[in-house]
């Protein structure tokens, strides 16, 4: 679960008393703690409310007010976001929590909404346009969500490792003049993530869809992937960045998003518009979603 754990102000916080040196030092020596837990996710000081305003909505009329406001216990003078596996758990480590004021102080812990809190107001449709936000804010391009029937992709295979997959380019350049022995549908290639084992290796499959796996030169393989929903990335950069695009969807994007991920296969797209001489252009990363 998220939480936002928010520090509350007090008269020293709102008047703009700065923390002494040995208070930032156990801050930040506490911040440390947090992060190697990986339980911290972001965290910042606000400024008193003197420095900030206030957007008051009545219908469709919009007032601004500017601070300072009045009720100082009601104000936040800071916040972290935390991932914490229960609310007992953010407790504990409040309490870990060097005093953040000069005074008396508290400091409020409020779990965020998961997208089931919403039930059924939550539609399919309502989740996906949440996740594909989601992207946008982690800087991906926004995804499309799309339904891919079954299909057979066939082509050379390697296994890998995070470390060694640094020679992926290598593979395609050993396949692709050999592509067109293959009875092909289509024109599009694709790269197939799958076989994943405990130590994050994977298989890796540089192939095109094929009708059928019979007669396939020995040292070809065939993957058969499953009807699928998807969600869909266009990556505009060049094709050699593609590794930071998968390493962001899967690390940010999907723990955040939402969204199942399947254990299906999850592959790359390149289609007509990719221009091998440029790097550039017709590349689509598709990630396999629960129904």
């Amino acid at each position: 679960m998220k939480v936002m754990v928010i520090v509350k102000a007090t008269k020293d916080s709102e008047a703009g008393v700065m923390p002494s040196t040995e208070m930032l030092t156990a801050m930040t020596q506490y911040n440390e703690e947090l992060a190697r837990a990986g339980v911290m996710v972001d965290g910042a000081g606000l400024t008193p409310s003197s420095q900030g305003a206030r957007v008051r909505f009545s219908g469709k009329t919009r007032t601004v007010v500017d601070g300072p406001f009045a009720e100082t216990k009601e104000l936040i003078a800071g916040y972290w976001v935390w991932k914490v596996k229960s609310l007992q758990e953010a407790i504990d480590w409040v309490k870990k929590c060097p005093n953040p004021m000069n005074e008396d102080s508290d400091i409020e812990i409020r779990p965020y909404f998961e997208l089931a809190d919403f039930g059924d107001a939550m539609t399919p449709e309502l989740k996906e346009q949440e996740a594909a936000v989601m992207a946008l804010t982690l800087g991906l391009n926004r995804p499309t969500f799309r339904d891919h029937g079954a299909m057979i992709v066939a082509g050379l295979n390697a296994h890998y490792t995070m470390e060694t997959r640094t020679k992926i380019p290598q593979q395609w350049e050993q396949f692709v003049p050999r592509m067109h022995s293959l009875p092909s549908v289509g024109t599009d290639c694709y790269g197939v993530c799958w076989s994943m084992s405990p130590d994050c290796g994977f298989d890796y499959l540089t192939g095109v869809e094929v009708a059928s796996s019979d007669k396939l030169p020995a040292d070809f393989k065939a993957v058969t992937i499953a009807p699928q929903r998807y969600a869909v990335f266009e990556h505009t950069k060049h094709v050699s960045a593609i590794p930071q695009t998968i390493d962001t969807i899967w690390t940010k994007w999907v723990p955040q998003c939402g969204l199942k991920p399947s254990h299906a296969p999850c592959f790359e797209k390149y289609t007509e518009a990719f221009n091998p001489h440029t790097g550039l252009g017709g590349m689509e990363i598709w990630v396999p979603l629960e129904a």
